[in-house]
């Protein structure tokens, strides 16, 4: 049995504004660093050591991530930190830097959590859930991150909320009909044995 922890970013600026982020590198605010430094925390008091870390090449997953790491006690990692595009957050298109209120005002409330929420409808210009596991996070996983698994190494991923939703689909934890149901909090380490 390995041990798999997958952490989403820290709130970053554009959580707080409630807009669509995407692939925009936006900054954590003070509070997304602080949930960051109690994700830490929890990690050391879990004695949880870690022999590989992931994460995207987004600044808000790399940033947590070292400060979680340097908070339990293991920032050696954090050189060797591998960072990789297919970890990146959900392209969300024509909707990056819209307010997520406002946006459904303009389409319907309905319509927006369809593209927000649902498995296989993208927004407009942008990738859907199911293009996420499968074009991206599948492969790099079961390429890069399950071979370690299964060496029995214990791993960390810093990552995203869609990209976490992927990986729940992935490791079986939902399935494309149950994962709109799936809420990833900030900074919030989840285990799993797999």
């Amino acid at each position: 049995m390995s041990n798999l922890v997958l952490m989403r970013h820290g709130q970053s600026v554009w959580n707080k504004q409630n807009l669509f982020t995407g692939f925009k590198d936006v900054e954590l605010t003070e509070e997304g660093r602080e949930e960051a430094h109690a994700a830490g925390r929890e990690l050391k008091d879990k004695d949880i050591a870690f022999d590989q870390v992931f994460t995207s090449t987004l600044k808000r997953a790399i940033e947590t991530t070292e400060i979680a790491l340097t908070e339990s006690g293991q920032k050696y990692l954090i050189d060797d930190m591998i960072k990789h595009d297919d970890l990146r957050e959900r392209d969300y298109g024509d909707l990056v830097g819209l307010n997520k209120a406002e946006t459904a005002e303009k389409f319907g409330a309905d319509q927006v959590h369809i593209w927000r929420r649902s498995y296989d409808v993208p927004p407009p210009g942008g990738e859907s859930l199911q293009m996420v596991v499968e074009n991206r996070v599948r492969p790099y996983y079961e390429t890069h991150i399950k071979p370690l698994l299964d060496a029995g190494q214990t791993i960390l991923i810093g990552a995203h909320g869609n990209t976490l939703r992927a990986m729940l689909i992935i490791l079986g934890e939902h399935t494309p009909d149950t994962i709109n149901s799936a809420e990833i909090p900030t900074g919030k380490p989840l285990y799993f044995d797999v």
